[in-house]
């Protein structure tokens, strides 16, 4: 298995990152994450996972040892496969997909192209005791009550994670409501 690679990124194409390692050309499905730190850096390191299957031998890259971890953790839930567990870990931070699954917080993964509520409920229920006892809870109820008020009035769940991240979570959520109204004006 193929666990990481150091070398020049020389391309980024739809299907992925190019990396020249000694010569050879690897092509690896990458976050975006793991893209951004490719760019314009002389020497990158990207954290891999190599997924083998009687017809494919595919690279999948990482920024970090984190976002492998949690694309690893998705493999392992009932019908989800390579393209949709980068999917997940290419659509937030993995310490907030984390703490999502231990809210059991659907909400955050039905936002998710291609994420379902059933596939959403089920990565929920097979994760959760997983991570249960190693995620910490670094947001209050309060954080979510108010995405979720923005949410109901129309805005993206991502949009309004990224509203509320630098209001202070200790304010009544009506107040971090209002404050993230008024900035978006």
């Amino acid at each position: 298995m193929i666990a990481r690679l150091r070398g020049k990124a020389v391309a980024s194409t739809p299907e992925g990152l190019i990396l020249d390692v000694g010569g050879v050309g690897y092509l690896v499905a990458a976050t975006p994450s793991a893209v951004r730190a490719a760019s314009g850096a002389d020497e990158v390191t990207v954290e891999t996972y190599t997924h083998v299957r009687e017809d494919t031998l595919q690279l999948y890259g990482f920024a970090d040892r984190e976002e492998r971890e949690l694309f690893v953790q998705l493999l392992s839930v009932n019908g989800i496969g390579p393209k949709v567990a980068l999917a997940i870990v290419s659509g937030s931070p993995a310490g907030e997909l984390r703490r999502a699954i231990v809210r059991e917080d659907i909400a955050r993964f039905v936002a998710i192209p291609g994420i379902g509520k059933k596939t959403a409920e089920r990565i929920v229920l097979e994760l959760k005791e997983k991570l249960g006892t190693v995620v910490e809870l670094s947001a209050p109820e309060g954080d979510l009550m108010a995405r979720d008020a923005l949410v109901e009035l129309g805005w993206t769940v991502v949009d309004a994670e990224r509203a509320l991240a630098d209001v202070d979570e200790t304010l009544p959520v009506e107040e971090q409501v209002r404050i993230a109204l008024k900035r978006a004006a």
